[in-house]
């Protein structure tokens, strides 16, 4: 709700204004920059590896959608060395030279069509001599003459079936079986509890992953995707804890002397951030994106659950390890399961995300629209490229922006309508940290659309989206910075000031719930309008709070998890001022608020 027009303060009244808060500390000068690129993980699995997102194509898509003609034989039918090459030779053909590399055959190698495991005489997975008759080997080299990479699959864990019985010997480890791997009680781990958990304080655990590092090292891949990793797989507590596995395969692959980038999945516990980025190079944070109906992915069914559940994991990628946000399934029209517009969304979420770019499109069938969308080399260089990933600045509303400040001082900037119906999203320049003039380009469209003053609005369709260049012509904007906890602030219900190592004043304001309030006093500005205030807050999980000014009617914002309790994050929320002071008001309502570190208010609209 727009207030009353008042008339605008005198500059001298608003400098006094600003002066009195400034020294009685309740606001301070603050920095309006966005975050800078996250460092590089002091320890990866090999020099070199992730330094960029990895590029290819995987396998599992295909295999486990119900699309008519693709799994002739049954569920998962799909995987075979026949298909897999077709599909490296349409990689190599169309999209090589894009910067696509990787060729990864994901889960069922070693299972025959019944789903039934082989396993050589080491416990160790065999191919299906029906999928694959010339065995893993030859798959990997056809790939490498393709001048591309192998990737493969295993689940974590000693699988059941690889057991027998306890008495399967482990390859160059004398003396080594299968029971000397695994608890004594037989303990079950992963996602699908379909294995044993290994015993890593018997040495002979290591040497039967030494094994199969080896096994995947002499066949030539060049990637692994360990799947079922807890916590994490929608499984926790000390079972289904599998970071000694990731460490151990960590081990194993360096003493091969194999480059071998080792992704772990999936929905991975962020609490655990640190393991993963200490012992891998890419880690799944969601559910799978396929859909398991009769296309490969549905909006519904999981591309739009990134948008909340990615923001908590930004600040944790960069150079040696990325967030895997999954398949990219864009480019086979009617079989991907998305609009045009969706299909656009999906790109560009995962670009501006710097997740791994891999499809799992049939490449043999690519439409049009669909090579455009996975070719376009001003969105791939985005995704590739040195900026850090983006995050929303705005909060996890259905019309959002999301932007990253990229090393030039440009910025790349994205607008998402995650709406059921059309609507109108307007990038401000105030929530990028300058005002005044910024040209912008399209990269979708390879587009120089001209100069904008303060901000950007498109129409954009229901799940649609639009991706561009910002560079500022502008000036930085100033803003006044304003604790939580300044004692002039009301705090209602249950609302109190708490300790916080994280946030600017070394303090905040939580037990925002159920009725709890933090009211801001002393919020002045020279003129009436809408200002962009920046929250730092700090959630644990999405949460959502009523904001208002001067007693006027509220906004509910939904506020993205920032990934813990500790971790303290920004978004700008648009609140409408009169001239001179102002109260800002943050309601739980009902439910449960973030807990507010501080907010940072330009002087002038």
């Amino acid at each position: 709700m727009r207030s009353p027009s008042h008339s605008v303060l005198p500059a001298r009244a608003l400098r006094a204004v600003l002066v009195l808060a400034l020294a009685a500390g309740t606001a301070t000068l603050a920095p309006a920059t966005l975050a800078p690129a996250p460092a590089a993980h002091a320890e990866t699995t090999a020099p070199g590896l992730a330094g960029k997102p990895y590029m290819g194509w995987s396998s599992w898509s295909m295999q486990s959608s119900k699309y008519p003609g693709l799994n002739p034989d049954g569920d998962y039918s799909y995987l075979t060395e026949a298909n897999v090459l077709k599909q490296t030779d349409a990689l190599a053909a169309k999209l090589k030279k894009y910067g696509y590399t990787y060729v990864n055959i994901d889960a069922g190698w070693w299972r025959d069509q019944a789903w039934k495991p082989a396993f050589d005489p080491y416990a160790r997975q065999k191919a299906d001599p029906q999928r694959f008759p010339r065995g893993m080997k030859a798959v990997a080299d056809h790939v490498h003459a393709k001048g591309l990479k192998a990737g493969i699959y295993l689940p974590v864990g000693l699988e059941k079936e690889a057991y027998a019985g306890g008495d399967a010997p482990i390859w160059n480890a004398d003396g080594c079986t299968t029971a000397d791997v695994v608890y004594d009680d037989l303990r079950t781990t992963n996602g699908w509890d379909s294995a044993y958990k290994i015993d890593f304080s018997d040495p002979c655990a290591q040497k039967y992953i030494d094994s199969q590092a080896r096994l995947f090292a002499d066949w030539g891949y060049d990637f692994l995707k360990l799947d079922g990793v807890g916590p994490g797989s929608f499984k926790s507590g000390e079972n289904y804890d599998n970071v000694a596995d990731v460490a151990a395969w960590q081990k194993a692959i360096a003493a091969t002397g194999r480059p071998i980038h080792l992704e772990v999945s999936w929905s991975l516990d962020i609490a655990h951030a640190a393991d993963w980025k200490k012992h891998s190079n890419g880690w799944r944070i969601d559910t799978d994106v396929e859909c398991y109906c009769n296309t490969l992915v549905s909006w519904e069914n999981s591309v739009d659950d990134r948008f909340d559940d990615l923001p908590a994991w930004t600040r944790h990628a960069g150079p040696g390890g990325w967030n895997d946000l999954d398949s990219l399934d864009v480019g086979n029209g009617e079989m991907d399961g998305l609009t045009k517009a969706e299909r656009q969304t999906h790109a560009t979420l995962w670009a501006i995300a710097k997740s791994p770019l891999y499809t799992g499109d049939d490449l043999t069938r690519l439409d049009s629209y669909g090579l455009s969308l996975l070719t376009n080399r001003e969105v791939i260089a985005v995704n590739q490229g040195e900026a850090p990933p983006a995050h929303p600045i705005t909060p996890s509303d259905p019309q959002q922006v999301w932007a990253a400040r990229n090393p030039d001082g440009a910025y790349t900037v994205a607008l998402f309508n995650l709406a059921d119906a059309p609507a109108s999203v307007s990038a401000d320049w105030a929530t990028l940290g300058f005002t005044g003039k910024a040209a912008v380009r399209d990269l979708w469209n390879h587009e120089n659309l001209g100069t904008y003053q303060n901000r950007i609005t498109q129409a954009l369709p229901a799940h649609g989206s639009r991706l561009f260049t910002v560079t500022p012509h502008g000036s930085t904007l100033e803003r006044i910075a304003h604790e939580a906890e300044a004692p002039a602030n009301v705090l209602a219900g249950n609302a109190s000031a708490a300790d916080c190592s994280a946030c600017s004043g070394g303090r905040k304001v939580g037990n925002l719930y159920l009725g709890g309030k933090l009211t801001f006093t002393g919020i002045v500005v020279d003129k009436p309008g809408t200002y962009q205030i920046k929250v730092a807050y700090i959630s644990g999980d999405a949460r959502s709070a009523d904001v208002s000014a001067n007693g006027g009617g509220a906004a509910r914002h939904k506020f993205p998890a920032t990934g813990d309790w500790g971790a303290v994050d920004s978004v700008h929320v648009p609140v409408t001022l009169k001239a001179g002071a102002n109260t800002i008001t943050f309601d739980s309502g009902s439910g449960y608020a973030p807990d507010i570190d501080r907010i940072d208010v330009p002087p002038s609209s």
